[in-house]
């Protein structure tokens, strides 16, 4: 029997270490499955997963020219329905915003020059502050005596 990438096949664990399980194919064929295709949930240690001489259907992701063979328990799991993501509503028992009439503000959308040049103005005005404040602290004591 030939290893076909996509194909399904059973095997039997022969070794765990911390990045994923050895599985004995048969035919002297050993594959790995690495720790991020064990399973769909995040896996922090292989052995919560599987344990040696466990028997295990795979499928095979890859066969490269050495002969190191890639499996997968992940890819044979059925895939976790979506659920969509409701979006947030405000009704009478959860307000975002107070009783009031006020609406909430919603800020216009600015253009990338618009807010380029707020910036630079808000920017020159701290620079402006910052010169003042420095220039004033430099006459300080030493300056008016003489000698």
């Amino acid at each position: 029997m030939s290893i076909e990438v996509g194909a399904v096949v059973e095997g039997v664990v022969t070794g765990i270490t911390n990045f994923g399980a050895f599985v004995d194919l048969g035919e002297g064929k050993i594959g790995l499955i690495h720790i991020s295709e064990v399973s769909d949930v995040y896996v922090k240690d292989v052995k919560d997963f599987l344990k040696e001489k466990d028997k295990v259907t795979v499928k095979v992701l890859s066969v490269d020219e050495r002969g190191k063979i890639g499996l997968s328990i992940k890819q044979l799991m059925p895939p976790k329905p979506v659920e969509p993501v409701k979006p947030r509503v405000p009704n009478r028992e959860n307000r975002s915003y107070s009783d009031s009439k006020r609406a909430p503000k919603i800020a216009p959308t600015l253009t990338f020059e618009d807010k380029l040049s707020k910036f630079i103005k808000d920017s020159d005005d701290r620079l402006l502050d910052l010169k003042r404040n420095t220039e004033s602290k430099r006459g300080g004591r030493g300056a008016s005596r003489k000698g």
